[in-house]
């Protein structure tokens, strides 16, 4: 049995807004509430919270992996719950999910200037931080763990296979700068893109296949660090795993492989379920060696950011990105385990019926005819903030 198919890691990361949606870069000042001084991180029952680059985004994260779904959903749902009514009580203000924040001008976003500043320093002389693949990016991960070389090595290239359609599922960020983006997933378009000075840093995104630790960290961490040191990098940065902006990569600190591609959803149900299909697919594909050539993933990839579920693809037997998905379903369905099987259902309808994003999009577009685009957004939105806190698809 693999231990990436017992345990279930998330992180989750949250806009901090106010009644009327503005983005609000007092992260630190909830820290400070919470720990009398401003940190990183700050351990609570069950679960950290913490900063992320943005001042006005949060991070949720689980203190230990989880090993139901229920657990999973209780306890992050409940970290919701207490972040947000102290976001209430002392701020009057709420957490939003979904991929980017949809209304924020690069120009308002603030960096993070406390502890570890200097990360953001260094990779500030080398890129510039002022994009939506920065500034503006909320994402879901995900931590399987792995019990040796051969399983973490196994697990990271199947991974690779999967990882180009998830986002026809998991997409949720139509909307940036108070518009409607080219892309389905917008959060992945500008995450390609954010690091062009140093390409090796994402790579296509959609992982390298690897027959060792020894050959992932030549073709990651050793290539990338020989171009930031061409940049003159800080030493900071240099050398270090976390640096990797892969679709999926390998924390040995944590011995985990760390999934990328998700943006965050509109509670913790959503993202439940996405890990119950993910867990439940790789329990049915991480047998088999029938592995498709990288350039053939690294296209289809780019296809379902751009266009989703409808994207066209060249996987075999499938014209589009939900007729994969629709295949992985099933493998999914028939590999669950009694308690994945209660969130699967979920992600059967976003198939069939659209991901957050195509739900967004549709219904702005509706109420855009009758009070313009900019409150459609807020309007939708806000309603998603509600989601958030009572645990609520949106349909």
């Amino acid at each position: 049995m693999y231990r990436t198919l017992e345990v279930l890691g998330p992180e989750h990361e949250f806009a901090v807004v106010d009644e009327a949606l503005k983005p609000l870069p007092i992260v630190d000042k909830i820290i400070r509430e919470l720990r009398g001084r401003v940190v990183n991180n700050v351990p609570l029952q069950g679960f950290t919270f913490g900063k992320e680059i943005q001042s006005h985004v949060a991070e949720i994260k689980a203190n230990s992996p989880f090993h139901t779904p229920e657990e999973f959903e209780e306890t992050m749902h409940e970290a919701v719950l207490e972040i947000g009514d102290l976001l209430e009580r002392r701020f009057r203000a709420k957490l939003l999910g979904t991929g980017m924040h949809p209304l924020l001008e690069l120009s308002e976003a603030k960096i993070w200037s406390h502890r570890d500043r200097r990360i953001y320093e260094a990779m500030g002389r080398i890129f510039n931080l002022r994009q939506h693949g920065w500034l503006n990016i909320q994402s879901f991960q995900l931590n399987l763990p792995y019990a040796s070389e051969r399983e973490g090595v196994k697990l990271h290239n199947t991974l690779a296979n999967i990882l180009p359609y998830l986002p026809a599922i998991s997409a949720a960020s139509p909307v940036y700068e108070s518009k409607v983006g080219e892309y389905v997933d917008n959060r992945l378009h500008f995450y390609r893109i954010n690091q062009r000075e140093a390409p090796s840093i994402a790579g296509d995104v959609i992982p390298d296949y690897v027959a060792s630790f020894e050959e992932y960290r030549r073709i990651t961490v050793d290539a990338y660090s020989r171009e930031l040191r061409r940049l003159n990098a800080s030493p900071c940065i240099i050398g270090k795993e976390w640096v990797n902006s892969r679709g999926a990569i390998f924390r040995f600190d944590r011995g985990v492989v760390e999934t990328r591609v998700m943006d965050e959803q509109e509670c913790v149900k959503s993202d439940v379920a996405l890990s119950c299909f993910i867990r439940a697919l790789l329990r049915g594909l991480i047998k088999e060696e029938n592995y498709l050539p990288h350039e053939q993933l690294v296209k289809d990839f780019n296809s379902v950011v751009k266009d989703g579920l409808e994207a066209k693809v060249i996987y075999p037997g499938a014209s589009k990105a939900r007729d994969i998905c629709l295949r992985f379903y099933d493998v999914a369905a028939k590999n669950a385990t009694e308690g994945e099987r209660k969130y699967l259902w979920f992600i059967k309808r976003r198939i069939t019926k659209g991901n957050l994003s195509d739900l967004i999009s549709r219904d702005v577009a509706r109420k855009s005819k009758k009070t313009g685009l900019e409150e459609a957004i807020r309007s939708v939105y806000l309603v998603l903030t509600e989601n958030l806190k009572a645990n609520k698809p949106y349909w």
